[in-house]
């Protein structure tokens, strides 16, 4: 049995449901409630209305969504079960099934399998209900079933069928916030800032190609730490042309299963850390070399700048626990917000966005998470 403490980014198939009142009404609220509370929809399957099982009652709506959520699994049965509450549905009254105004079930965590005395994942009877596996099959054909170890097409194939309701399905996360729309994202901030977090999740909800700066053995760092005055600019210069590289490799570079590109730093970065690092006449030679390369390089749609205080970032660093980040002191973070604060104030011709971020958890919270996207399209 998986544990379902984990922390990581899941795969969560809910299987949606309503019999009472505006039924569409009620699934696309469901819908925009978990949006808010659990994570974005990222695929919704067709509608399909069917006669109540195992009671008589009116026809329900039934319908899956896929959810991108870093929850856990009865984490996200509880926010399932507030959702459902918050709605109006009742308790059952006894043992048999009943009318409800909304019912939200996990049908597929991943690949995990769950047994608690709340919760049984895979959802035990889904493979037996035309009304759960139908939607699955929509969004999860070739997914499969990791007790029964049959794709969900196969296991469908021997239920009922079902026919869509016309003109009428549960809308994406996308559409709401079509980050995709833009070609190329770059995301900057200080040291601790999460603009890598922040760059795995939009990637991951929005089907982008990622490129993370390469942390690769530097010949010139061991040096540096022996003698920062003589080996500064070659370690400086060695990181630019590094950063330069994957820019040019990975940025001009099109996949064709990837809607756009998004990127934890840009090259940018290069030219605020060696100004802190080199001295003037050294400074005055690399921002010439820099310039003359900037020019080649294919600029972002829009550069993301993530703030944060120097004490969060000091907290940030201390919680992520990397050796060689442990010296780092708040004036060398302050140093470090100065040079983009004065870049950014003289930069004319990239479009920025700088997000205050040093009240918010957006991998933990999902509001916090959904204003930083508003935050990121708005005019």
């Amino acid at each position: 049995m998986n544990n379902i403490q984990d922390n990581h980014n899941h795969k969560i198939f809910i299987a949606l449901g309503s019999n009472l009142g505006d039924r569409k009404q009620h699934l696309l609220d469901a819908a925009r409630h978990i949006e808010q509370r659990l994570g974005l929809v990222i695929k919704t399957a067709g509608v399909y209305e069917v006669p109540a099982a195992g009671f008589t009652g009116g026809d329900f709506l039934n319908t899956c969504v896929l959810v991108h959520s870093h929850k856990n699994a009865q984490e996200t049965i509880d926010i399932l079960q507030e959702i459902e509450c918050e709605m109006g549905r009742v308790p059952r009254s006894g043992t048999a099934y009943e009318d409800r105004v909304i019912d939200l079930d996990i049908v597929l965590f991943g690949d995990q399998i769950i047994s608690t005395d709340h919760l049984q994942v895979p959802h035990l009877r889904m493979h037996e209900r035309n009304f759960v596996m139908r939607p699955l099959e929509d969004i999860a054909d070739k997914m499969m079933h990791p007790v029964l170890g049959k794709s969900m097409i196969e296991l469908s194939s021997h239920l009922a069928p079902l026919e869509k309701i016309a003109g009428f399905e549960i809308p994406l996360s996308r559409k709401r916030y079509p980050i995709q729309n833009l070609n190329f994202i770059a995301v900057e901030g200080n040291i601790g800032s999460g603009k890598t977090s922040l760059t795995h999740k939009l990637s991951e909800d929005f089907n982008a190609k990622q490129v993370l700066e390469r942390f690769a053995d530097n010949p010139f760092l061991p040096l540096f730490y022996e003698d920062k005055e003589r080996y500064s600019f070659p370690l400086e210069m060695s990181f630019l042309a590094d950063r330069y590289q994957q820019l040019s490799d990975e940025v001009a570079q099109l996949d064709l299963f990837k809607e756009f590109t998004i990127a934890d730093y840009y090259v940018i970065k290069s030219l605020i850390f060696s100004k802190i690092t080199l001295q003037k006449e050294e400074y005055s030679l690399y921002k010439r070399l820099f310039n003359m390369m900037y020019k080649e390089l294919v600029k972002p749609d829009l550069y993301v700048y993530l703030y944060q205080t120097e004490d969060r970032l000091l907290e940030n660093i201390k919680k992520r626990g990397r050796d060689y980040e442990k010296n780092i002191e708040a004036s060398y973070l302050s140093k470090i917000q100065q040079g983009y604060a004065d870049y950014i104030r003289s930069q004319q011709e990239l479009k920025i966005k700088v997000i205050d971020v040093t009240d918010l958890d957006f991998v933990n919270n999902q509001e916090d998470y959904l204003m930083v996207l508003e935050k990121i399209l708005e005019d």
